[in-house]
């Protein structure tokens, strides 16, 4: 598994935030002998990221990413059981204050894509190689993962 380095991305004072865990699935295909993974915007800013969420109870970690890559988007396919990474992040909640996510990363072998999904109308998704990918994402340990994909997953 590629671990992040919690340090090298969350600057400032963090040790009082919450800690919550999350799932994202790295939805990837190979089309014409090249590895290609799917990135999806935020519904606010628009930035670039994989399909993440809150985990869900009663469902294991792997099938939070399953279920967080349909609805946000619109790909099914078979997903790890194991992740491959994880990266963290500070997310900020209006209501609740900021919290710091601990998001595992497990890769999802997409087999269907619909042009009709949940989120459909509040995200753009793009297939991008690994290396395009990385550069598109604002997360540095998100970076990493991309970076490091092809010789995993290929």
């Amino acid at each position: 598994m590629i671990d992040s380095k919690r340090s090298s991305y969350l600057q400032g004072n963090v040790q009082n935030l919450q800690l919550k865990h999350q799932s994202a699935a790295l939805c990837y295909r190979i089309k014409h002998g090249r590895l290609k993974v799917l990135l999806i915007t935020t519904r606010k800013s628009k930035r670039w990221i994989i399909p993440k969420g809150w985990l869900i109870n009663g469902i294991s970690s792997s099938q939070t990413a399953g279920r967080e890559a349909w609805e946000e988007a619109g790909v099914k396919g078979k997903c790890a059981i194991q992740p491959i990474g994880r990266f963290t992040y500070v997310k900020t909640r209006a209501s609740r204050g900021p919290v710091v996510c601990l998001v595992d990363v497990f890769p999802l072998c997409v087999t269907s894509v619909a042009s009709e999904f949940p989120e459909r109308a509040q995200r753009k998704r793009k297939w991008l190689s690994p290396g395009k990918a990385a550069s598109r994402v604002k997360s540095p340990e998100l970076c990493q993962l991309l970076h490091k994909l092809d010789p995993i997953l290929h």
